[in-house]
C-alpha cells in the first residue's frame, strides 16, 4: 500500500494510497485519530464511547521527504512511509514511541455480516442455571445484513516496553507482552479495548465488536472482527495518568461517586426478607463495626418473576417504611436487578408489548433509547420510588453459554459458543457495548429524576466509556483458591490502567465449595467452618480494604463478620481491625475520588504509574500503589491452614516484598524507614498484612466511626512521614449529590517541606453547605530517624498556616 496523494484540511490530513484512504485527525496535542478505509469516502461515524465535543482545533504540520509524510502536532509526529503507509509514532524530539512493521500495519478483509431473522414461529426455550434465568431462541432464518471488515492493527513493540490494559479478565496477567487475549463480555470477562505502554502511550481502539490481542507466535496485533473500518486513537502521556487523562477527555469524566459508596459493604446470596435486611444491619451497630451498605441481591420478586423489578410483598411488606429504617440506621440499600425478564411478570409483558425485546424475547434491548426509558422507568416505579440507593446490574453481559458442565471449555470453544450466542440476539458488530448502553439507561434515568443522590451502579461487565455512567466493576463470579485471589490482583490493575477508575471484587470469592460444575470450584466444603477458609477470607478483605468498593459478596457460606468468630478471636479480630482502618482513611480515600472525578486521577495503581523509571516495577503483579502514599501488598499464601482446617507447621510468616526506586518507604505498622529499590521479606502475620507508605507521604485520617457521615467528634490526623518534600489535597463536599458539578466542593492543599521542617496548609478555595468554617487538626510528623512521633493540634479557620516542627 503507497501513499498516492494527500490533503491537508483544517482538522485532519487526508492519505490517499493504492488501496484506500487514512484520515489523520488531531483531537489535542496529544491525541490523534487514525481512521482506515478501503471504502470511496470515510463514513459518518457517530461513536458510542467517544465525546462528541472531544475533539479540540489544533495546530498541526504536514512535511514530506523522499521516504516520508510526516504530520506533527506540538507534542506528537507520525512519521509515514511513501512506499508502505506503515506508521511511525514519536515524541516531539523525535524519540521513538511504537511503529507499525516496516511492510505495513493496517489491514482490512471484507466480511459479509449475518443477522438471526426472529418472528412468530421462532422457538424460545426457556430455562435456569445457577447464573440466572435464560431464554434461547432456535431462528430459523438468517439474512446477509451488510459487508464489513476484520481489522488487524500490528506493531513492533520494544524488548523494553510493558504493556497494560484491556480489562479485567481472569487469568492474573498484567503485562500483555508475550501474551494474547480474547476480547468478549463474559462471566469472569470485562472488556475495555484500551492499551497503555510503559513508553509512554497508550490506544484506544473504537470498536465494539469482537476482538483479539496478540504479543505471540502469530504476531503482535489488535484484531477486531466485525468494523466498517479501522478507527483508533493515539494518546501520548507520556506518564500514565497523563494517559488516562487523555483517554477520559475522549470518553468522558468519571461522576463521583457518594461517599457511602468507599465504605463497607455487606452482602451474599442472599437476604431473603426485610426483616433479614434491618436484623443484619443492627447487628452490625450492636458490635461497633462499621458498616454503609448492605445488599439485596436477586428475588426481590415475587415467585418465579425472574427480572422484575418490584419487592415480593410478603417478604418485603412496606418497602418505603424499609427503606425509612435502613435510613434512620445510617445505612443504604444495594438491589439486584437483571436485563432479562420471562415467565410473563408485569414488566417482561409491558416490554413485550411494546417491541422492546430481544430475539429471546426476554432480554430488553438496551440499544434502543426508548427501550433504555421504559427500563427505567419500571425500575423507579417499583424500586428507586421507594427509596433504594444503589444498583447492582447483573448479568450485564446477557448471553453466556458455557456457564455449565463439569469440564471448563478450552478458550477457543468459550470464545466461539459465548461470541455466537451474542451474536444471534445482538448486531455482531457490538456484542461487547451492551453493558455500555445498560448503565446509559440507568445513569440517565437516575439523574433525570433526581439530582439528590449520585448513581452508584454496580456491573459485571464493562467498556471504554462506561465509566461515565456512574459504575463500579466487579469481577465476576470466581471461585474461593488461592491461585484466584492471586490472580485478581492483575486482573483489577489492567482494568484500571485503561482510565476506568471503580473496580472490585467479591471478597472471599462467590462459590466457595466444589461442585459439579467447573465453575464452582472452590477448596472449601466447610465454607466459614473450615479455618482454612476463614484465612483465605481475611487475607482477601485485608486486599479489600485497599480495593475503590470494599464489598464482601458470595455463595455456600454466610458472610458476615460474626460468622468468622466472635471478639477475641484473631480471625474476628483482624476482619474488624482492617474495617476500622478502612474508615479511618476515608478522608485520604474520598479525597482521592474527588482526583479521580476533578483531575483524572486513578485511585488503583500499578507500580508504573509512579515508577515508570524502575524496570522492575514492571512485571510485579501483586503489589500496587493506592492513591499516592500506600503500597499495597497481599498475602496470596496460606500460612496458617490448608483447607479442612488442617494446620500448617513452620510457615515463615513473611510475604517478599520489593520496594520501588527514587524514594524511601515507611512500614506502615511499625512506622521503621527503608531505602526504596531493594527486595525484602516483610512480616505478614495474619493481623497485619504488609503496607507502606511512601516518604513525603501526608495521609489524613479520621477517627473511629460507624458509618461514612457520622459527625467526627475528634481531630482530623494528618500523618507527614518525613524522607522528601510532599503534598496531599484534601478534598471535601456534600457527599451524596451533584451540587459539586456547579463548584459547591472544597480543597485544602497541603504540602511538606523537608528541608525547613513545616507543614504548610494554603488557604481553603471554594465551599459547600454544611461545610464548617473551622476544624480541629491533629498533626502527627513521622520522623525519618526511627519510630518516633511529634505532635501538634491546631484549628484551621481556612486561612493559610505554617506549621514548624523542631
Amino acid at each position: 500500500m503507497q501513499v498516492v496523494n494527500y490533503k491537508c484540511n483544517v482538522d485532519h490530513l487526508l492519505i490517499e494510497s493504492t488501496n484506500g484512504r487514512i484520515k489523520i485527525t488531531p483531537y489535542t496535542n496529544s491525541i490523534i485519530r487514525i481512521r482506515y478505509t478501503v471504502e470511496k469516502e470515510i463514513a459518518i461515524k457517530e461513536s458510542l464511547i467517544v465525546e462528541k465535543n472531544a475533539q479540540e482545533p489544533v495546530l498541526f504540520s504536514v512535511q514530506e521527504t523522499d521516504n516520508v509524510v510526516k504530520f506533527s502536532t506540538s507534542d506528537v509526529q507520525i512519521e509515514i512511509n511513501k512506499q508502505t503507509c506503515a506508521f511511525t509514532y514519536t515524541d516531539s524530539s523525535g524519540q521513538v514511541l511504537t511503529k507499525e512493521p516496516e511492510r505495513g500495519g493496517k489491514t482490512l478483509v471484507p466480511i459479509e455480516v449475518v443477522k438471526s431473522v426472529f418472528d412468530e414461529n421462532t422457538e424460545i426455550q426457556n430455562s435456569q442455571n445457577v447464573d440466572g434465568a435464560r431464554a434461547k431462541a432456535l431462528p430459523e432464518k438468517h439474512i446477509i445484513d451488510r459487508t464489513a471488515y476484520h481489522t488487524k492493527l500490528e506493531f513492533e513493540w520494544a524488548d523494553d516496553e510493558a504493556i497494560y490494559g484491556l480489562g479485567s479478565h481472569e487469568e492474573g496477567i498484567l503485562n500483555l507482552r508475550g501474551t494474547y487475549q480474547y476480547l468478549y463480555q463474559q462471566n469472569m470477562k470485562a472488556v475495555v479495548p484500551v492499551l497503555v505502554s510503559t513508553k509512554g502511550y497508550g490506544i484506544l481502539v473504537d470498536s465494539y465488536s469482537l476482538m483479539t490481542f496478540h504479543d505471540d507466535i502469530h504476531g503482535s496485533y489488535i484484531w477486531t472482527d466485525i468494523d466498517s473500518e479501522m478507527d483508533f486513537y493515539f494518546i501520548y502521556g507520556p506518564q500514565f495518568d497523563e494517559i488516562v487523562k487523555g483517554y477520559r477527555h475522549l470518553t468522558g469524566k468519571a461522576p463521583l461517586l457518594p461517599k457511602w459508596a468507599f465504605g463497607y459493604v455487606q452482602s451474599k446470596e442472599r437476604y431473603k426478607s426485610q426483616e433479614e435486611l434491618i436484623s443484619t444491619i443492627k447487628e452490625f451497630r450492636k458490635r461497633e463495626i462499621p458498616l454503609d451498605t448492605i445488599v439485596l441481591d436477586w428475588m426481590s420478586w415475587t415467585g418465579e418473576l425472574w427480572g422484575q423489578k418490584s419487592f415480593d410483598p410478603e417478604r418485603f411488606p412496606n418497602p418505603t417504611k424499609m427503606m425509612d429504617d435502613i435510613h434512620e440506621l445510617n445505612a443504604k440499600l444495594m438491589v439486584s436487578i437483571w436485563p432479562i425478564m420471562n415467565n410473563d411478570g408485569p414488566n417482561h409483558v409491558e416490554m413485550k408489548q411494546k417491541g422492546y425485546l430481544l430475539g429471546n424475547q426476554a432480554t430488553y434491548d438496551a440499544f434502543r433509547q426508548e427501550a433504555r426509558d421504559l427500563y427505567w422507568k419500571q425500575a423507579n416505579d417499583g424500586l428507586f420510588s421507594h427509596g433504594i440507593d444503589a444498583w447492582w446490574c447483573d448479568c450485564t453481559e446477557p448471553f453466556e453459554a458455557d456457564w455449565g458442565g463439569q469440564v471448563k471449555p478450552e478458550p477457543e470453544e468459550r470464545l466461539r459458543i459465548n461470541t455466537e450466542e451474542s451474536k444471534k440476539y445482538l448486531d455482531p458488530g457490538f456484542i461487547n457495548a451492551y453493558s455500555l448502553l445498560h448503565s446509559k439507561g440507568i445513569y440517565e434515568g437516575q439523574r433525570s429524576t433526581t439530582e439528590t443522590k449520585r448513581v452508584v451502579n454496580l456491573t459485571r461487565s464493562a467498556f471504554a466509556g462506561q465509566h461515565k455512567y456512574g459504575t463500579i466493576t466487579w469481577s465476576g463470579d470466581i471461585a474461593a483458591n488461592w491461585e484466584t485471589m492471586r490472580n485478581q490482583i492483575a486482573d483489577g490493575l489492567n482494568f484500571c490502567v485503561t482510565g476506568n477508575p471503580y473496580w472490585t471484587v467479591d471478597i472471599g470469592a462467590f462459590f466457595v465449595a466444589k461442585k459439579d460444575q467447573w465453575f464452582w470450584n472452590g477448596d472449601f466444603q466447610e465454607g466459614c467452618e473450615d479455618l482454612g477458609y476463614r484465612e483465605l477470607y481475611v487475607r482477601w478483605l485485608q486486599y479489600g480494604t485497599f480495593l475503590p468498593m470494599f464489598r464482601s459478596h458470595g455463595t455456600d457460606t454466610p458472610r458476615e463478620v460474626w460468622r468468622f468468630g466472635e471478639p477475641g478471636t484473631v480471625f474476628y479480630d483482624t476482619i474488624v481491625k482492617f474495617i476500622k482502618l478502612r474508615y479511618r482513611l476515608l478522608p485520604y480515600i474520598y479525597s482521592i475520588a474527588g482526583w479521580v472525578t476533578h483531575q483524572d486521577y486513578t485511585m488503583m495503581r500499578t507500580l508504573a504509574f509512579d515508577f515508570i523509571h524502575d524496570q522492575k516495577t514492571y512485571d510485579i503483579k501483586d503489589q500496587y500503589m493506592f492513591g499516592p502514599a500506600f503500597l499495597v501488598n497481599p498475602v496470596t499464601d496460606p500460612m496458617y491452614y490448608e483447607s479442612g482446617s488442617i494446620k500448617i507447621e513452620n510457615a515463615t510468616m513473611k510475604r517478599h516484598i520489593y520496594l520501588p526506586s527514587g524514594t524511601d518507604w515507611y512500614d506502615f505498622w511499625t512506622d521503621q524507614r527503608m531505602s526504596g529499590g531493594q527486595q525484602i521479606e516483610a512480616s505478614a502475620e495474619l493481623e497485619t498484612m504488609p503496607l507502606y507508605v511512601r516518604a513525603g507521604s501526608i495521609v489524613p485520617m479520621g477517627p473511629n466511626i460507624q458509618y461514612s457521615s457520622e459527625e467526627l467528634t475528634e481531630p482530623l490526623e494528618l500523618k507527614v512521614y518525613k524522607g522528601q518534600d510532599g503534598s496531599f489535597v484534601l478534598y471535601e463536599d456534600e457527599g451524596d449529590n451533584y451540587s459539586y458539578e456547579q463548584g459547591e466542593f472544597s480543597t485544602i492543599p497541603i504540602r511538606w517541606e523537608e528541608d525547613e521542617n513545616r507543614l504548610v496548609i494554603e488557604k481553603r478555595c471554594g465551599s459547600f453547605q454544611g461545610m464548617k468554617s473551622s476544624r480541629e487538626l491533629l498533626f502527627t510528623l513521622v520522623n525519618s530517624s526511627g519510630p518516633t512521633y511529634t505532635q501538634q493540634k491546631v484549628v484551621y479557620n481556612g486561612e493559610p498556616m505554617f506549621i514548624h516542627f523542631s
